[in-house]
């Protein structure tokens, strides 16, 4: 969800035979074999980020273990991968309902500690108590059985943001580092796991992890491509989903090409309110007017790629603006980024792990296809960066999708309005990673199922990181007592403190 620029431009979903109608799409997902139990043990800590986590929230209180399932659930007797999943335990067994299923979004991003960042940044204690809170590296990923691309250290640094065409020929010029990754996808010591590594598959394995539980029913907490990984769950399993909460709602087609080109809307949506705090802030010299502060934009990407600033070009300053966009807390950072590179001062540029790197490569192209002719992007390009001129040029651009092999197993899951009307979709309205527009789509396509509520704020993620009063009292209304509101809401802005 909030994990990297990359991951959210891949941040941190799928195939399977539509429920809605394809007789296929019953063999895999009626599979009832019997799963392995869950030996909880405290959670192993390798890192010193891991670390440093630990010592707030509730890590310490963290337990892990580790579910086996089948790598093809139409074989579900046959190979068979690891699945990492954590607990964080009602703290008073009398209130617990049952349990919270979470994913903090990606794809590619590890969902193993998210029970506990969620617990430390403000899920109220009527929640916590009212569940065991269960999160889960999804397959492919972390300490599930990982997949990998042989991604080297440089290509890792360019993560799956494309450059920013300015033309025809940009779009050119980056089809063959494309095709080679792609390539070096489909030939990696990790390949035989890449068609079986979807959003579909995900799925079924949580439900595996329900099973392994002993429950029932689950409820649900997904966030970006968790809110996609959350809509698939409850259309492949409709009558095991108990709670759903979809937050910061992708459109029901997942992390398609359509989704990816959206971002650039999702930055012009948003873009607005960062220049409003830059220009009453006028100790960054960013421009004193929001007029200016979009000006300063054109000029800083326009300068850096031509001449770059410690390996920031126009393409990175403008990821680097998309992430800073991605709550309110991080413009002050932002601001201080642009004035950094406005007098010529580099800035640290961490590269994305390969693990989340490649992983995001399997689920989004193996998801959906995607075209596979130059001149598609190329048109692409050259109708988004008329329409989005802050990222068009860029989230238009070729992608190592266009060149994935074409030997998928089933075909996406089709999202629609058969179920249980137990969605509750949360949604900013000036969201940069998951606009509302796409949100929109989704709500349509579930129908009675779902109710959306939007929040008249910006940023991504609501839940329970916004500070929209009338949005998470919504949430944390529908997890600890089941009302939801009769029809779609707006809450309205919220006075800033």
């Amino acid at each position: 969800m909030r994990k990297s620029l990359s991951l959210a431009l891949a941040a941190t979903a799928v195939a399977a035979a539509a429920v809605s109608g394809a007789s296929a799409a019953a063999t895999p997902d009626t599979v009832t074999a019997a799963p392995d139990s869950l030996k909880w043990r405290p959670c192993p800590q390798k890192t010193e980020s891991q670390k440093a986590e630990s010592q707030k929230a509730d890590a310490p209180r963290l337990e892990c273990a580790t579910l086996h399932v089948p790598l093809d659930y139409r074989d579900p007797d046959g190979r068979q991968i690891e699945i990492a999943v954590s607990r964080l335990a009602s703290k008073d067994p009398s209130k617990r309902r049952g349990v919270l299923l979470t994913n903090p979004g990606g794809p590619g991003a590890s969902g193993l500690g998210y029970p506990a960042l969620l617990a430390g940044t403000g899920l109220p204690k009527d929640v916590l108590d009212s569940y065991d809170v269960i999160g889960f590296d999804p397959r492919g990923v972390g300490r599930s059985t990982p997949v990998t691309c042989d991604l080297t250290p440089r290509q890792q640094a360019r993560g799956n943001f494309p450059p920013y065409a300015h033309t025809a020929a940009g779009v050119a010029e980056e089809a063959p580092y494309a095709r080679a990754i792609a390539e070096q996808c489909a030939t990696s010591r990790t390949a035989w796991m890449r068609p079986y590594t979807t959003t579909a598959n995900t799925a079924r394995d949580m439900d595996r992890i329900r099973a392994a539980l002993g429950e029932p029913k689950v409820s649900y907490l997904g966030a970006s491509y968790g809110s996609y990984l959350g809509a698939v769950y409850t259309t492949m399993f409709p009558e095991r989903g108990d709670r759903i909460v979809l937050d910061s709602n992708m459109g029901p087609d997942g992390y398609d090409l359509a989704n990816f080109r959206l971002l650039g809307r999702g930055m012009e949506d948003r873009f607005p309110d960062f220049a409003a705090y830059a220009a009453a802030h006028p100790e960054y010299g960013l421009g004193t007017t929001t007029k200016r502060v979009t000006a300063k934009f054109f000029e800083l990407a326009k300068r850096l790629d031509a001449e770059p600033v410690g390996g920031i070009d126009g393409t990175l300053f403008r990821g680097v603006t998309f992430e800073g966009l991605y709550a309110d807390g991080l413009m002050p950072k932002l601001a201080g980024e642009w004035q950094a590179l406005d007098k010529g001062k580099p800035l640290p540029t961490p590269p994305l792990s390969e693990n989340s790197l490649a992983s995001h490569f399997y689920v989004t192209c193996g998801d959906s296809r995607w075209p596979g002719k130059v001149q598609d992007y190329q048109r692409n390009t050259a109708i988004d960066r008329l329409k989005y001129p802050m990222l068009g040029g860029a989230t238009g651009n070729i992608k190592p999708c266009a060149y994935w092999p074409d030997n998928r197993v089933e075909p996406p899951v089709r999202i629609g309005d058969r179920g249980p009307s137990n969605v509750l979709m949360m949604q900013n309205e000036r969201d940069p990673g998951t606009p509302l527009v796409g949100a929109m789509k989704l709500r349509r396509a579930f129908g009675d199922r779902a109710v959306l509520v939007t929040a008249d704020q910006g940023g991504h993620g609501v839940y329970p990181f916004g500070r929209n009063t009338c949005a998470n009292n919504t949430v944390t209304a529908f997890l600890t007592n089941g009302k939801r509101p009769a029809e779609d809401l707006a809450c309205a802005a919220e006075p800033k403190k």
